[in-house]
């Protein structure tokens, strides 16, 4: 009997379970009867708000669209400048619904009112600047100013078109004052070219500064521009009258012109030869040679090269200065001139060495110190240091290969007849004497062939030849510093460096 109660209590309990499981399934289902109708809600929401969003939007365009005509056709522009950005950020909502014919056309008006607007400002900045004529008398007026804050938001062709033409206009007169048939062309009144150009600037800034948005440079534009104008039209002259070109009139045009791009350097940044082929010159690597001492006073100051100056390493100074040979490199073609100028220099240089040598004879021992380095070896140096200086601002491609070459040249004949040529004469022989010979003379020999004065000679010979070898080595090095990297390996004084060793 309790076994068939335990029975009944569990087929009970069975049938609580499956009532309460039946409740639950429908319970569930009801659930999800609901939860389908939120989300229903839900996707009915959020699509009425894109919807509403998207009305709105094609409103504002719509709107936008009709302002913007209607502003572009009374030119106003200070309005068109807020409202075109915006009317632009609407339509990229609009993207994904080109194919609706309304929004299709919507985009059209817009791409019409660009272009509309873009050949409109042109005709504005034509007819306030013409190509031709002169130019205009008054200063620029709001439209134009707010004309080119249109120009930022149009095409970048635009703004480029206008940069290119207020350009070409502001520098139309300078064209025909300067022409190659004009007696201001030519190289000995290189000055009124950049005088010019400086009263412009001033005149531009006075009249024009607010004009233009900062950001677009106009200043440094009219500078750049003037530049690449000068430099074709120089090297044009320079290649009609090549013959008339004196080194004198050269080194004039070219110390002016790197004046004024110096003067550029300090008024602007650089930032419109981005894309330009004047470059930044790298900074160079440090060096201990002495040669790099005060080289931009080497060409006004004559600065004395002393042993003393190797234990004294100085940095080179960096160029910094990205206007340089924007203007000055039409010269470098006729850098020949200055060359063959220095080839002569150097030969005068060397005679006259030879001729005070005679004159003021061999070292007095009474009053020089034997072994004293002769003078005209620090003089022969100073010079080629200013020659050195004065050819890597000029150029330093081949002109400094062609100078190397003259360098090497003029080191040979010092070491010829002014070391070589002026030691004493032996008694067996009419020929002068060698260092090889004197070496193998015998020291009680020795004393009695050679006086006084003949022994501070050779060791002031002696002492000048190994100056002159130390210091060619640091020249080799400084020449190989300031020309191209490509030419570098042109550049071996090893043969004259032998030379001076034969006297050491």
């Amino acid at each position: 009997q309790a076994l068939e109660e335990a029975q009944k209590a569990i087929q009970q309990l069975f049938g609580k379970i499956k009532d309460i499981k039946d409740k639950a399934e429908k319970s569930e289902q009801m659930v999800k009867e609901i939860t389908r109708d939120i989300k229903q809600l839900d996707h009915a929401k959020r699509h009425l708000t894109t919807s509403i969003t998207t009305l709105n939007h094609l409103h504002m365009l719509a709107g936008g669209v009709d302002s913007l005509e209607a502003m572009t056709r009374r030119r106003q522009y200070g309005e068109v400048a807020n409202l075109l950005q915006g009317v632009v950020n609407v339509l990229e909502h609009f993207n994904k619904y080109m194919g609706i014919p309304q929004i299709r056309q919507l985009s059209e008006r817009v791409k019409a009112a660009q272009n509309e607007l873009g050949q409109q400002i042109l005709a504005d900045f034509e007819e306030a600047f013409p190509s031709q004529g002169t130019k205009r008398t008054g200063g620029p007026s709001n439209v134009l100013r707010d004309a080119c804050l249109v120009a930022n938001v149009l095409d970048p062709r635009i703004k480029q078109e206008i940069i290119k033409k207020f350009i070409k206009q502001h520098l139309s007169e300078y064209l025909v004052l300067f022409q190659e048939n004009q007696d201001v062309a030519w190289l000995d009144k290189i000055d009124r070219r950049y005088a010019w150009i400086k009263r412009q600037l001033v005149d531009y800034e006075e009249k024009y500064g607010r004009m233009f948005p900062p950001e677009w440079c106009m200043t440094e534009r009219i500078a750049v521009e003037f530049c690449h104008v000068t430099r074709a039209e120089l090297s044009k002259i320079m290649r009609t009258r090549a013959k008339e070109i004196e080194v004198k009139l050269l080194l004039f045009a070219i110390q002016r012109t790197t004046n004024f791009e110096g003067l550029l350097a300090k008024r602007f940044s650089g930032c419109t030869l981005a894309d330009g082929t004047v470059k930044k010159p790298e900074v160079p690597p440090p060096s201990t040679n002495p040669f790099l001492e005060d080289e931009t006073g080497a060409e006004t100051d004559e600065i004395v090269i002393e042993k003393s100056d190797t234990d004294k390493p100085k940095k080179p100074k960096v160029p910094d200065n990205p206007f340089h040979g924007i203007v000055s490199k039409c010269f470098e073609p006729h850098l020949y001139v200055y060359i063959e100028s220095q080839d002569k220099n150097l030969g005068e240089l060397i005679d006259r060495f030879v001729a005070d040598f005679k004159a003021q004879g061999p070292p007095k021992p009474n009053v020089d110190e034997g072994g004293a380095v002769l003078p005209s070896c620090a003089d022969l140096f100073v010079y080629y240091k200013k020659c050195m200086v004065q050819c890597s601002q000029l150029s330093t491609g081949e002109p400094m290969i062609a100078l190397t070459t003259i360098f090497q040249k003029y080191l040979r004949e010092y070491a010829w007849k002014i070391l070589s040529g002026n030691l004493p004469k032996t008694t067996s022989s009419s020929g002068g004497l060698t260092i090889t010979s004197l070496l193998k003379e015998k020291e009680g020999s020795e004393v009695a062939k050679f006086t006084l004065e003949e022994l501070c000679l050779i060791c002031s010979i002696l002492s000048t030849a190994e100056y002159c070898l130390a210091t060619t080595q640091q020249l080799e090095e400084k020449l190989k510093e300031k020309v191209d990297a490509s030419l570098m390996e042109r550049i071996n004084l090893t043969g004259e460096m032998d030379t001076f060793s034969m006297y050491v």
